[in-house]
């Protein structure tokens, strides 16, 4: 969920906003998922429980998973600039269509098997200093995020727009260029998310991901990014995205009802919203 927010944080400062990331990931991990497999020597026809070739496909895997993630963030960047069209609607049409496609390559259901123990065991279940692998790799781009969006010229120019877009455009920032680098940024950062939800599931079904965009950009909100654009902080975002869990297991702890903690949750997105707007009143009052 994390690389997911961070993707989400860049979009939304861009006064953007990405519906499609839950599917992106979903069919980026279907592809990588089924090229891993079939590179691997396993297939559904022959489920043998040996993965003879895993050498070759599981990077091989992995680098389809990036790419599927990117090519997605590359058309909405893309459609919403040259389109012209509002980033709601493009990435509610690309969030049907990356689980559609997703569902027509693996059935509608799992992978005809488990990814290989290249990734799955040596990677999503390794330790290192006691925490799992995967932990450091969302840490490593929680940071190089944080550097990118606050001490970078790509980071000021994703400010700059979100705040003012024709301002942007006037100071010789070009804007369309950079939306779409921006969407490409979040759909490979979903194509990763797609690597590590292999890596620690082993399998991915489109059911366990319908509700990833709302949980990125709930955790992007709830984390003091602004809906309305030009302000932001990647760091803010991760630790939104911890927030709902903290509150679903305090719930949890208090034997609240699984359809209150729903609410609850909905409610201190809501709220979120609602602070930012009183912040933004006041500052242009």
């Amino acid at each position: 969920m994390i690389l997911l927010a961070i993707g989400e944080t860049f979009i939304i400062v861009t006064a953007g906003i990405d519906l499609s990331i839950g599917g992106i990931l979903f069919f980026s991990a279907v592809c990588g998922g089924e090229v891993m497999l079939k590179l691997s020597g396993t297939s559904a026809q022959t489920l043998n429980g040996e993965y003879p070739h895993s050498a070759i496909g599981v990077p091989v895997g992995v680098a389809v998973c990036v790419l599927a993630g990117t090519t997605w963030g590359l058309i909405n960047g893309t459609i919403i600039t040259k389109l012209r069209l509002p980033p709601f609607i493009v990435t509610l049409g690309t969030f049907g269509m990356t689980f559609g496609f997703g569902d027509l390559i693996d059935g509608g259901s799992y992978l005809p098997a488990p990814v290989p123990p290249a990734l799955s065991e040596h990677f999503g279940s390794g330790k290192i200093f006691g925490l799992s692998a995967p932990i450091y790799v969302a840490v490593l781009f929680l940071v190089v995020a944080h550097t990118v969006f606050h001490y970078t010229r790509f980071g000021r120019y994703t400010a700059a727009i979100g705040s003012n877009e024709e301002g942007a455009r006037r100071t010789g920032i070009a804007v369309d260029r950079h939306i779409i680098k921006v969407y490409a940024l979040a759909g490979l950062l979903a194509g990763v998310a797609a690597v590590l939800d292999l890596a620690i599931f082993t399998n991915t079904t489109s059911i366990s991901h319908q509700t990833d965009n709302l949980g990125a950009i709930g955790a992007v909100v709830i984390g003091g990014t602004s809906l309305f654009g030009g302000v932001g902080t990647v760091l803010g975002s991760a630790v939104g995205a911890f927030i709902p869990t903290v509150l679903q297991n305090g719930l949890v702890i208090e034997a609240v009802q699984p359809f209150w903690q729903e609410v609850v949750v909905g409610a201190a997105i809501i709220l979120a919203v609602y602070l930012d707007q009183v912040r933004r009143r006041r500052t242009n009052a």
